[in-house]
């Protein structure tokens, strides 16, 4: 299969598990992270997370957790649908008021916000291996900062549907370090 059928693939399950689980059910899931990936966290460290689309794993709660432990938080950013994705500090992950519509849609911190370099990256996926591989959005985005910066911790988080035993991968594709779902902890790879 390739990886535009799997991700056709994913994305229907994953949505059909969303919609299947009541909102008091999904407002319980990803409220903390779970202690072996608290275990992965650098003293100090930058945290990068996401705003998660209707579907994804919500990374939000994650936000605000590594936020009240003194971390500072970042979240993607682009200048324009062509440019290279940036890290910038979100200052306010209970109220986001310091997030505005990015180029693609998404809630992003303003320009203005400083750019940061997280040394723990929550990232969102549409299929995962239980020995760390991912499957991204398509885009390349997340592959690519990776590779420019090697030394930071790649953590997915996902629902346990995205699960798959096997993906195409290419070169380009960087592995993760965990996978956090609502059931299980799988790393370190």
């Amino acid at each position: 299969m390739t990886k535009a059928q799997l991700r056709k693939q994913l994305r229907a399950a994953r949505k059909a598990h969303v919609a299947a689980q009541p909102d008091t059910i999904r407002a319980l899931l990803f409220l903390r992270p779970p202690s072996p990936l608290l275990e992965l966290v650098p003293q100090g460290a930058t945290v990068g997370v996401y705003r998660a689309t209707a579907d994804e794993a919500p990374a939000n709660n994650y936000a605000k957790f590594f936020a009240e432990a003194g971390h500072r938080v970042a979240l993607p950013s682009f200048a324009t649908p062509e440019s290279a994705m940036v890290f910038r500090e979100h200052t306010d992950p209970f109220g986001e008021s310091d997030l505005e519509a990015g180029p693609f849609g998404m809630l992003q911190p303003t320009e203005d916000s400083e750019e940061l370099v997280p040394e723990l990256l929550v990232m969102p996926l549409v299929g995962f291996t239980a020995s760390g591989a991912r499957l991204g959005q398509g885009g390349g985005h997340y592959d690519r900062w990776l590779a420019a910066h090697s030394d930071t911790i790649a953590i997915g988080i996902a629902w346990d549907c995205q699960l798959v035993d096997e993906l195409p991968l290419e070169d380009h594709d960087m592995p993760l370090k965990a996978v956090v779902t609502p059931t299980r902890f799988y790393g370190t790879f």
